[in-house]
């Protein structure tokens, strides 16, 4: 049955090459397309098209002999899709529910519209529009689009800091008391069956506002937890989701819960579900996608996500320390096989499991100190 579906997925980065690995186990012949010819799917896949997701013509070549697409990055060309969807191609999510949240101004606009609590937040076409909130300082920046992992993202706290500030269309933010970063990730199939993961709580750096690493479950209690899954279920009704969706969420200090931002694709807030969960972020995708029952959500165990970003201090002596960090019982690693260099991006992750939490923790603290 499955084998004989033509899968395409638009975005070649690790989030694709993971998807991979379980379609692998489905049996599933999967067709990638990235700009980038070394993306790290490119070393998983013969069917490996280099061109740009964002371009009409690309991705229309594409996925004119596909059976299904679904996406890795929100980057992609939406007309496409539409016009693919017309030719019986399905489409998930849904090129609707993509261009949503592919804006984020746009994308808070559709939360508030139903009733979704969300960081407030207005629009502006340049950096000449921020002086008009000179008297609010500080605020967030955020680009309305194509910002991830940090980029696109900055603080403004004072007048100089708006001189250096994104001359594109933004969204102005007011910078909320966090008490915690939390995420969700939620699946719904075209059936409108839902599962939903526990939240899990993040910790981000603070110079360069990408994920550091991430606890699950995260440790807020019982009640803010069914809180926050309950508001992801509506979200991905709301949206008509068919596929994955990761919520991130604030709670602030005053234990209000609002939402930050979506991402219609598996997210670095669910990489622990490979070892930790019943069922994988990816494997949910797939089943989403393709029309199975939905897996089983559950955590098996506790569990605490690490970004790797690359350094000149992990260079030193490498090869090294990942072996020290793989001796350590319940350490998984993911190293993404990226090529080139560039300080800061993402170049793999380590998952660890144990028990308790507090096992998880002591054991990911002995791994920070390797890798630095």
């Amino acid at each position: 049955m499955l084998e004989n579906l033509k899968v395409g997925i638009l975005g070649g980065g690790q989030l694709g090459a993971m998807i991979m690995r379980q379609a692998i186990d489905l049996g599933l012949r999967v067709s990638i397309m990235d700009k980038d010819a070394h993306a790290p799917c490119s070393h998983y896949t013969a069917d490996f098209f280099c061109g740009d997701p964002a371009s009409f013509e690309a991705v229309m070549e594409f996925g004119k002999d596909l059976d299904v697409i679904t996406i890795e990055k929100e980057a992609v060309n939406i007309n496409a899709l539409r016009q693919l969807e017309k030719q019986g191609v399905k489409i998930f999510p849904a090129p609707d529910t993509i261009e949503v949240i592919q804006d984020k101004f746009t994308q808070k606009q559709f939360l508030l519209s139903h009733h979704i609590p969300v960081v407030p937040g207005e629009a502006i076409q340049g950096k000449n529009d921020l002086y008009r909130y000179e008297n609010k300082l500080p605020v967030c920046l955020k680009k309305r689009r194509d910002g991830y992992d940090g980029y696109g993202v900055m603080v403004l706290k004072t007048k100089e800091d708006m001189a250096a500030a994104f001359d594109a269309p933004c969204v102005v933010e007011e910078l909320v008391d966090i008490k915690h970063e939390i995420s969700v990730i939620v699946a719904r199939n075209e059936h409108g069956a839902v599962a939903c993961y526990d939240p899990v709580m993040m910790v981000f750096s603070e110079e360069k506002f990408i994920l550091d690493y991430q606890i699950a479950p995260a440790q807020i209690g019982e009640e803010m937890s069914e809180k926050a899954t309950a508001l992801a279920r509506k979200i991905a009704d709301a949206l008509k989701l068919v596929g994955i969706l990761a919520v991130e969420m604030f709670v602030t200090k005053d234990n209000r819960l609002l939402v930050n931002e979506l991402a219609p694709r598996p997210h670095n807030s669910g990489h622990h579900t490979i070892e930790a969960s019943i069922t994988s972020q990816y494997e949910q995708l797939l089943r989403a996608v393709l029309g199975l029952p939905l897996g089983a959500p559950g955590l098996r165990f506790p569990s605490l996500m690490m970004n790797i970003l690359e350094s000149a201090t992990l260079s030193t002596d490498k090869p090294g320390k990942l072996k020290r960090l793989l001796d350590i019982p319940g350490a998984h690693l993911h190293w993404y096989g990226k090529e080139g260099s560039r300080p800061g991006r993402k170049i793999g992750h380590v998952t660890v499991t144990d028990n308790t939490i507090e096992n998880v923790i002591a054991k990911a603290e002995s791994i920070r100190k390797i890798l630095n």
